[in-house]
């Protein structure tokens, strides 16, 4: 059952109708059904300026973020995610990486595929992710391995495949509707989705119900661009809906100029040496952020610098 479609201002963090990015954890039909709704228009916006994407392209990073930004809400304390799209489609790899925070970063392998419209006259992210390939998550639970699921990719259209990974991955059979709309100048004007998950006890009849409701409701970038609350949108989608949780959500990246330094420092002198000889300087560009960070000669030689003191005091 599905439907498809920090590091920032206050400015980008919001969408049209003035309200910060949010996320809503609720429960319905007296706690047989469990929903997670997110409205992530700011972060899609952020993510599509920072890494430049094709209006696509933001369509197919904007509805991977916002499953994970619901996924994450899934998770407990420190625990965090990484989603990993690897249809064979011409936009490469989409990753994701979130957490129980509320925190996001993201992005996609080649930001410039650009596809004409489907035969719906919708963008064509089916086409861009591809349908030769798996979705795959991995979750980070303190413990000594990671857990890792995956699935095959069923449809590219990103919500399908989500709703395909838990009732196979987790068992837990869900709907999941996720979607991004970009405008004529390509900014993002909606983003979001949602996470329904029926829980032992449901009836037949209330899921015909859910189905039936889920049928003739408009879409999510819909209702979101035509200022649908979260909580409104999923009554749309069921009865007796009651929220437990409201939380902000948000881009926030990871990277910063000390784990760089570290990441160089890790390379060896020898290496840092060659790179001195050939280049005279470095620059290291973080794949989520697309933040750049320049080290001069100056700050080379210093990090060789630290590595042979370091050698010093162990000898």
């Amino acid at each position: 059952m599905t439907t498809q479609e920090g590091q920032q201002d206050e400015t980008l963090k919001q969408n049209g109708h003035g309200e910060a990015d949010y996320l809503v954890r609720a429960t319905a039909l007296g706690g047989k059904v469990r929903a997670f709704a997110v409205q992530s228009t700011g972060i899609a916006g952020e993510l599509a300026r920072r890494h430049s994407t094709t209006p696509t392209a933001t369509a197919a990073l904007g509805r991977t973020v916002s499953a994970g930004l619901m996924m994450g809400k899934m998770l407990k304390g420190e625990e965090r995610l990484t989603i990993q799209v690897k249809g064979g489609g011409p936009i490469g790899q989409i990753v994701v990486d979130a957490n129980a925070h509320g925190e996001v970063r993201g992005y996609v392998d080649n930001p410039d595929v650009d596809l004409p419209l489907n035969a719906v006259g919708k963008l064509d992210v089916a086409g861009a992710v591809g349908t030769d390939g798996y979705l795959y998550v991995i979750k980070d639970l303190g413990l000594r391995e990671p857990y890792r699921g995956s699935v095959p990719i069923v449809s590219g259209e990103l919500g399908e495949d989500f709703t395909y990974y838990f009732a196979k991955s987790e068992q837990t059979p869900s709907i999941v509707a996720l979607g991004v709309l970009v405008a004529v100048d390509r900014s993002v004007k909606a983003a979001g989705g949602f996470i329904v998950q029926l829980l032992p006890g449901v009836s037949e009849e209330e899921i015909d119900r859910i189905e039936s409701r889920l049928s003739g409701m408009q879409s999510v970038t819909a209702m979101l661009d035509a200022g649908y609350s979260l909580e409104r949108m999923l009554a749309e989608v069921l009865d007796d809906v009651s929220v437990l949780e409201r939380s902000e959500v948000r881009f926030q990246c990871r990277c910063s100029r000390e784990r760089v330094e570290r990441t160089l420092t890790s390379l060896g002198e020898d290496e840092l040496q060659a790179l001195l000889t050939e280049d005279g300087r470095a620059e290291v560009v973080c794949h989520f952020c697309n933040e750049a960070y320049q080290f001069e000669e100056g700050d080379i030689r210093a990090l060789i610098r630290s590595i042979k003191e370091r050698g010093s005091v162990r000898e």
